[in-house]
């Protein structure tokens, strides 16, 4: 999991140092931060010039996965690196025998819509990925479940 930009930094696998930097910009983004520090190895981050500037995150749970913690810092905002960090970390599920990918919004249904993800109530959830941290830090009304089919039955 891993790309070079020459203009835009690099694609690279989140390592354990990078923890204080993905934390405070998923915060500058108004985006959980609960089960981070467990799941940072299923992270990708972009740096630029070294800072993070971008981050995303998978969460493994058996043939269900969790997209998490897709963040671009504003300045960086509109070039494709979120759907490119995604499409990255969708090709890593498929690889792992992941056949749907869940994700919870308050804002980018849409934008989550045009990658092919659907919504669904949460209660059709996997339930071991309901259990996950970021469910349990998403409880309020206006968050939609979304999920994405990556193969065999749902």
């Amino acid at each position: 999991m891993h790309s070079d930009d020459p203009v835009l930094g690099t694609i690279r696998a989140a390592r354990q140092q990078d923890l204080p930097a993905v934390e405070a910009l998923l915060k500058s983004c108004n985006l959980p931060t609960g089960g981070l520090a467990q799941h940072l190895p299923g992270y990708l981050v972009l740096e630029d010039a070294g800072q993070i500037v971008a981050s995303a995150g998978l969460e493994l749970h058996g043939t269900a996965a969790l997209l998490r913690s897709v963040a671009v810092q504003q300045n960086y905002r509109n070039r494709g690196l979120a759907r490119a960090m995604v499409n990255q970390l969708m090709t890593h599920a498929r690889s792992q025998g992941v056949r749907a990918v869940y994700l919870l919004t308050t804002t980018a249904q849409q934008y989550f819509w045009s990658m092919g993800f659907e919504t669904l109530p949460r209660e059709a959830v996997d339930p071991a990925v309901a259990t996950s941290a970021e469910f349990g830090d998403n409880c309020c009304a206006t968050v939609v479940a979304m999920r994405l089919a990556l193969g065999g039955r749902r």
